[in-house]
């Protein structure tokens, strides 16, 4: 005998579409989440671009990936982050134009800015040097970091479970139909 029911293979149809959902929602969730995490385990530090200083080199809005360096391995030409004189919290990212090793310090400057920065980087200050630069994913990363981004992340959490929840209800009631039957 034929039948057109979606349990008519065994398998409950809905409940397989719902499980596939939960999961793909949750690999979304954990494969958008790769950049943010898995360098730093690499060592590196990630921060996010909020100044134009370096464009079009490294547009504002790009996430780079510093490494800590020595300073004395810094060469004319690299790009450093290093932390701000005036506030610690400010992390500026910007190119060498010179490393004097004898003082322990580099003149920097923006690739926008006109002339090298005010006053020279003590190594003291130094972060490590950047060694990639992704545009736009700043702007995402901003997105996950932020108070709704977490909430946003939470709820699809929440929504994946209770796909899978829905899924095993529905293979449960498919399951007490069939021995029924």
């Amino acid at each position: 005998m034929s039948t057109s029911s979606p349990h008519a293979s065994g398998r409950c149809i809905p409940a397989v579409f719902l499980k596939t959902a939960g999961i793909l929602l949750l690999l979304l969730l954990a494969v958008s989440c790769l950049p943010l995490t898995v360098p730093r385990f690499f060592g590196y530090h990630i921060y996010s671009v909020v100044s134009g200083s370096m464009e079009p080199a490294i547009p504002t809005g790009s996430l780079v990936y510093i490494k800590e360096a020595e300073p004395e391995e810094i060469a004319e030409g690299d790009v450093i982050a290093f932390y701000g004189a005036a506030d610690a919290a400010s992390i500026i990212t910007h190119r060498v134009l010179e490393n004097r090793v004898v003082m322990g310090e580099f003149i920097t400057k923006g690739d926008a800015n006109q002339t090298p920065d005010m006053n020279p980087v003590p190594y003291v200050r130094l972060i490590g040097k950047v060694e990639r630069s992704i545009p736009e994913a700043g702007k995402i990363a901003a997105i996950f970091t932020s108070a709704q981004g977490k909430v946003m992340a939470g709820c699809a959490v929440l929504t994946a479970v209770l796909l899978q929840a829905l899924a095993a209800l529905l293979e449960s009631l498919a399951g007490r139909k069939r021995r029924r039957d």
